[in-house]
Parts: structure tokens; sequence; C-alpha cells
């Protein structure tokens, strides 16, 4: 949380990040304060962390020839968020005029906050426009460091938050918003709606901001979500929540006979299981919701009865540890907990996969998750087994004395079969690296030419080349219908992964497109620009894709899907806007002869088998390394003597 702080009349400026703004170290400030009589005396701070003047500084620098030229942002931002505690409030003001230039309307009353810099944010207005203007200073706000935010949700964990709830396509709500940081990554993945509550009032107004000035549907609430929940009775496909942690004073005593609280009454000390029930309570049934949570509340005896009871009532789906340094508090490796609201009258799965992701780095770890993750949430009885890594464990195993749901501790136990399992791993493992030679396309450098002649999708489309559907939307209606019931679906994150179809539709599809080998598909919502190319008719086209649909007398499916998955296309699709969605139809495609599309187009499909081939090669060496380790470990396997 953050609090609203008066911009002083005369900011300050720390040494280190004088060092920052010169872009030297910390030496060599230390080196001019001794060697320059000149040197502007600190005004403020303790003799250990000495405060400066910045314009003093910034006038210093600049006669000595050490001010290195700044961007017009980065120079506004250095004089907006000298008072870090008011850098949410001084954002939100520059955001408020920005959003006002934006829809064309009279800027609004000038906010004391921005002092003098008023003019310098219309400015930058004129500049860059105020969307993309507005974006700017949030990046250097959102950045860790002096002015910039350490405690905001990462986007990379937001990401996988909001790909474990599948939100594209659907409304989504953050009750402890923050700055908006999952809402962000809804936005992203292509919600419909972002709705989010926030306590502190400055955090609200700036993710509201975001949220308007990229025309993102919704709106951002002040207010406690526990004790005065600003959306009482509605309910969301999916809830997304990076919770505060351990606040004693979260409402035990006014909230005891809570109707939220249908797996029990939350004790004193377990706040984090009270916003689990919260979020529980505004999802349609099937909906999912992740919630970011201490590793201690998988664990504390007094969570022990919640817990079983969200386990029996099929409630909680899935925990995911996640290596330390995913977020703050940055030393302690947090989980991520995924619920879903069981629908009515539907029998209790019997499994709950838990992962142990706590090794290794966030974004090389996150595409595994998703994709045990998927497998698991289709078919909640498939082998999802990987040791050291996830296990879908029963329930009865886990409702035991402690109901302890810590992944690292309930995955399987190291038996004499390891030395089997290992031999199979490695003997896939080695395969699989043996054909890797093969699956690369042959290619040489091509002879200087002319670039060539290109035309647009949409031109494609106009001639009959290929035939342009979607992207559809979710529908408003809701029948209750459980989310793992229905025909296979075809999702963004299904296409980005590179895996079959992974969801069900439960009647909320706009439109039943059926897919056809041939076809390519195309989020419209994600970066990096992805094309695939369907091999099986097995689906349907899920929210937010595009699907071309090639005339196999004009193109050839294969070529059409590399050509567009280059980083040129992504550049050109993307909105000049600044918006977060891809418009394939300006794409480009090089104008060459069938013929040479189709031997263009199996370098690209074999290149599509390398890529494949990589992604499981990641997944079996990783599995290799903790097969071996834990097995040398226990003393279930020996090292062999006679191998060199």
């Amino acid at each position: 949380m953050w609090h609203t702080a008066e911009v002083q009349e005369n900011p300050t400026i720390t040494a280190a990040e004088i060092a920052r703004l010169a872009g030297v170290g910390r030496a060599a400030v230390s080196n001019w304060r001794k060697r320059h009589a000149d040197f502007p005396a600190p005004v403020g701070g303790t003799a250990t962390s000495a405060e400066f003047d910045l314009r003093q500084v910034e006038q210093w620098l600049h006669r000595q020839g050490k001010l290195p030229e700044l961007s017009t942002v980065d120079r506004l931002w250095h004089h907006l968020a000298r008072t870090p505690d008011a850098a949410p409030a001084v954002l939100a003001a520059a955001g408020a005029r920005l959003l006002a230039r934006h829809r064309g309307e009279s800027a609004p009353p000038t906010d004391a906050r921005l002092g003098e810099h008023v003019a310098s944010v219309d400015a930058l207005a004129d500049e860059l426009g105020p969307q993309v203007a507005f974006d700017e200073l949030w990046q250097r706000f959102a950045a860790p460091g002096p002015g910039g935010r350490t405690t905001v949700t990462p986007d990379g964990l937001a990401d996988l938050m909001v790909a474990l709830v599948d939100a594209g396509g659907g409304t989504v709500l953050d009750p402890a918003a923050g700055t908006g940081a999952t809402l962000r990554a809804a936005a992203r993945a292509g919600c419909t709606a972002a709705h989010g509550q926030e306590i502190d009032a400055d955090a609200a107004r700036l993710a509201g901001l975001w949220l308007a000035l990229h025309g993102v549907a919704g709106e951002v609430r002040t207010g406690d979500s526990l004790r005065a929940d600003a959306y009482v009775g509605r309910t969301v496909d999916a809830v997304v929540c990076h919770p505060p942690f351990g606040v004693s004073t979260w409402g035990h005593d006014e909230l005891g006979y809570d109707p939220r609280w249908e797996y029990g009454t939350p004790p004193r000390t377990e706040p984090e299981l009270a916003w689990v029930q919260h979020a529980l309570t505004h999802l349609r049934p099937g909906g999912y919701a992740v919630l970011l949570m201490p590793p201690a509340a998988a664990s504390r005896r007094a969570g022990r009865r919640i817990r079983a009871e969200l386990l029996r009532r099929g409630a909680l789906r899935a925990v995911v540890a996640l290596p330390a340094g995913a977020a703050a508090p940055h030393g302690v490796p947090l989980h991520l907990w995924v619920l879903r609201r069981p629908a009515p009258d539907a029998p209790a799965p019997a499994r709950t996969l838990l992962v142990d992701a706590g090794a290794g780095e966030l974004t090389e770890l996150a595409p595994r998750v998703l994709a045990v993750w998927r497998t698991f949430a289709v078919d909640p009885e498939a082998d999802v087994a990987q040791a050291g890594f996830a296990r879908a464990v029963p329930v009865i195993e886990l409702l035991d004395e402690e109901t302890d749901l810590t992944p690292a501790r309930r995955q399987a136990v190291v038996t004499a079969s390891t030395g089997e399992h290992l031999v199979r791993t490695r003997d896939r493992l080695a395969a699989l690296v043996r054909e890797l030679p093969a699956l690369i396309p042959p290619a040489e450098s091509a002879p200087a030419h002319e670039a060539g002649l290109t035309i647009s999708v949409a031109e494609l489309a106009r001639t009959g080349a290929l035939e342009i559907i979607g992207p559809i939307r979710a529908t408003a209606a809701d029948d209750g219908e459980p989310a793992g019931v229905g025909p296979l679906v075809l999702t963004v994150s299904d296409v980005l992964a590179g895996t079959d179809a992974s969801a069900r539709d439960a009647g909320r599809l706009g439109r039943e497109i059926a897919l056809a080998p041939g076809d390519v598909v195309v989020p419209m919502v994600a970066r990096p620009l992805t094309a695939r190319v369907v091999a099986r008719a097995r689906a349907l086209l899920g929210r937010d894709l595009y699907l071309l649909r090639p005339n196999p007398a004009a193109l050839d499916p294969w070529f059409l899907a590399g050509q567009l998955r280059t980083s040129a296309n992504e550049k050109q699709a993307s909105s000049l806007s600044g918006t977060l969605r891809l418009d394939i139809r300006r794409a480009q495609v090089r104008r060459v002869p069938l013929e040479e599309q189709r031997a263009q187009g199996e370098a690209f499909r074999r290149l599509d088998a390398f890529e494949s081939a990589v992604r499981q090669v990641a997944v079996l060496g990783e599995e290799l390394i903790q097969l071996t380790a834990d097995g040398l470990a226990r003393g279930s396997l020996l090292p062999d003597a006679n191998h060199p």
C-alpha cells in the first residue's frame, strides 16, 4: 500500500539516485563530493544516507558535462517521482490530465501535486500522444528502484496467474488490485471486462486510469474488499488476486458470521483464507480463481479445517510453489492457489494437483507449469506425474492430521523403480536429441536480391486466397454447466504453447466454429505474434483467435503460418494507437508461386517440429536431472564405476 504525501517544493535526491542519473557508480559520486568544493551540500537525510537538492545537482552535473542527455519522459519522471510514497498520486494526477486529453475533453482543474510540471505533461502528450505518454510514465513508475514500485506484482507472474484461469474472453475481478498489475495482464489476455477494488485511493485511481486509457471495459473501486465489498452479489468468470499478507486487522471481529465463509470462519491469524473464500464467492459455477499466497498458508495448523473443507468440496484444485524472487517479499518462495467454484451437485474431484516449481527461474518454469495444469484441468485422472515437479495427489491422502499442502512435501517418494524410470526418461531424451539435427530445415544464404512484392492478409481475403473467421467472443449467458463438460476448444494458451486443445466449451462461445486440418490460427492478444497450423479436426475455435482458412489452390498453410510469425509482421499488425491487440489483416505475405510456397512451407513445418522437440528436450532434461539427484541422494541409485 502507498500513502499520499505532498510533493516537496524542492525535490531531493540520494547519492545512489545521483549515480543512476549520471550513469556512474556510487564510488564516483563519493569522489565528486570529496574532490569538488562546489558540489552541492546535503539538504537532508542522515550522515550515512544524505539527500541533495535535485535542481542543484542537475545544474552541477550540467556545468561539469556529466549529465547524460535524457529523454523528455525521463527528465519529467525524475521530477515527478522524487517522493516515492507520493508517486502513485502524482502519476494519477498526470493520468487524469492525459485521459481528458485522450477523450477530447477539457482539462481537469490543475492538481497541486503536479505543481510546475503541468506544462511538461502537456508537452509530452503533444510529443507522444496521451496514451503513449501515460504508458511511458507508467513503465518508469512500475520499474524497481527510486520512484518505482518494488511491491507491484511482476508482469511475468501476473501473466501466469491469468493464463491459469484462462481469462481471455471473460470477465475478471481483482479484489486487492493495487495499481492493477493483474488487471493489466487480464487485458493483455483479452478479457471482456476487468473489475477491481483497492483500499488505497491513489492506487485504485491509477489502476482505473490505465484501464480507461486503454479502452478496457470495467472499473476499479476504492474500499476494503473484506469489510466493504463493492461487488456484493456479482459473479465473474475469473478472479486473480495478490492479497496483502499477514494483516492481523483484516476484520475478524466484525466479520465472524459473514455469509462468505462457506468453508469455515477464518481464524484471526489466517487472513489469506478470508481472501480465498471472498474470491470463491465472486466466481460463477465452474469459474476459476488464482491467488498468490504465502507458503505458510499451506501448512499452518490454524487453517487446517478450512483447507480440508476446500479439498473435500473440490474447491482447491492446485497449489504451485514458485521460485524465490517471483514477487515481494523476494526472499520467500510464494505459492499460487488455483481454486474453482464447484458446480451445483457435481461430484468432488478425487485428486488435487501439487506442483513444485521452486527451483529455477519463473520465466523458464511458467510454460511447464501451464502445460501440466492444462492437462490436469481437462482430465483430473490423467497421468501428470513428473518426478520432483508435479503430482496429482489423492484428496484422501491430503486429509491427514496436518492437511499440509506444501508441494515439495507431497511429491512421489523415490522407490526401487526409480532406476527403471530414470532409464526410460534417459532413453526418451537421448532419442529426441538424436532426432534434433534431422528436424532442422536445411537452409543456405540466398544470393543478394530485391525484397520482392508482398500482399496484406486483408487483400488475400479480398481476392479469395483465404477466409478470415473470428475472433469470436464469449456470450453473456451462463447456464451453470461445469467448465469440464462439452467439446474441446483450442485456446490462446494452447496456441502459444504449441499444444493440442485443452479447454471445454461450457456453452459460452458466441459461435461454434469447427477447426479443419490446414487452418491457421493466430491469437489477437498475445506477443510475440504466433501462428499455428491445425493438424487434426477435433476442436472448436476458442475466444480471441483469428482463424485463417487458406484456399489450397492459392495458398499453402505452412507457408502462410511461417510468413505471419515474423518480427516484422508483429510490428506491422500491432495497433498504432498502442492498444494490446493485433490486427492480423495488416500482416504482409510474400508473393511467390504455389510450388515455391510449398517448398518453403515444408521448411516452416520442419522448423515447427524442431521447436516442439526442443520444448520436450527441456522438460525431459529437467526430469532426468531431478530423478538422478533424488536417487543418488537417497541411495536408490549408485554411480556407475564402469562408466568413463
